[in-house]
């Protein structure tokens, strides 16, 4: 990362600048605000002293508003630690520190800059590919526990994603096929919202075990076949944005691959590889090829 070092003190400045260039680091050091206003590089990081020559920090923050500004204090006012975090500051370090405990400082907000990014991308994703299709549902009417009855899974990963957007809030995914996948309902807070799959994979001895942890829990439940005497609403959900109603081309591979892992538990290995036209060898063939793993 690109750090700028704002420190009257310089030799503590190239303290800071040679241990940061040992780890990768390209560092640039100034030692009045004035110099730091003049600059016209962009940073990642930005170490400002509040022992510069100035009375006034908020300008420099302002200019670097887009970087991570870490304060480096040597004690806690208004005028050296809330004053200039209430201006975009990320956080503050107090003299003497050791080098290490700054860098740690960094690295979260790196990490912090990083996943906040991955988040936003993640979302604009999300809403591209999945909220076109669910805009017209008034989620408002809607009780969970709840099962979403569709074809297709993804189908009800867009009714999921936008049932918790509509909340303001987000889901926990939960598949029940995992070993562990009733222990993690069961350990979930009752407001959390959950979203389970694998529901087919479920023995009839487990489903008592199953509506009993998910009793009284935020759930919305995936089906692809209905199901006897289900306990909770089964809203069918039918939506046009499935790949195979598109008519997209797929190469056997992919077609043979989605057939798998969204019939399996559908039919028995020797209905469905009599229905792909191979044998229950080649089955289980795919199954090692594709890397797929049919629950027991």
């Amino acid at each position: 990362m690109k750090i700028l070092i704002i420190e009257n003190e310089i030799y503590l400045a190239q303290s800071i600048a040679t241990r940061l260039t040992e780890i990768g680091h390209v560092c640039d050091i100034c030692t009045s605000d004035r110099e730091a206003m003049g600059y016209d590089k962009s940073y990642d990081v930005v170490l400002l002293s509040t022992m510069i020559n100035s009375t006034d920090l908020i300008p420099v923050i302002k200019k670097y508003n887009y970087a991570i500004v870490i304060l480096m204090v040597a004690s806690i006012n208004y005028n050296t630690v809330a004053k200039p975090l209430s201006a975009g500051a990320k956080d503050y370090i107090i003299k003497p520190f050791m080098i290490e405990e700054l860098i740690k400082k960094i690295n979260h907000y790196k990490d912090h800059e990083r996943l906040k990014k991955q988040n936003e991308a993640f979302k604009k994703y999300l809403d591209y590919t999945f909220c076109s299709d669910v805009k017209d549902f008034d989620f408002s009417k809607i009780k969970l526990p709840v099962f979403v009855l569709t074809s297709s899974q993804k189908n009800a990963d867009a009714f999921a994603y936008a049932y918790a957007k509509n909340k303001n809030t987000h889901f926990t995914f939960i598949d029940i096929s995992d070993p562990e996948g009733i222990d993690d309902i069961k350990s979930a807070q009752e407001d959390d919202i959950l979203y389970i799959v694998g529901f087919e994979s479920l023995k009839k001895f487990q489903l008592e075990d199953f509506y009993s942890a998910v009793y009284k829990k935020e759930a919305i439940i995936f089906i692809e076949n209905e199901i006897k005497d289900p306990r909770y609403e089964v809203i069918e959900f039918k939506i046009k944005n499935d790949f195979l109603s598109q008519g997209e081309i797929l190469t056997i591979d992919d077609y043979v691959k989605y057939i798998v892992i969204n019939y399996q538990y559908k039919y028995p290995d020797t209905e469905l590889s009599k229905k792909l036209g191979i044998s229950r060898k080649s089955l289980w063939e795919k199954r090692k090829k594709y890397d797929i793993i049919k629950k027991k």
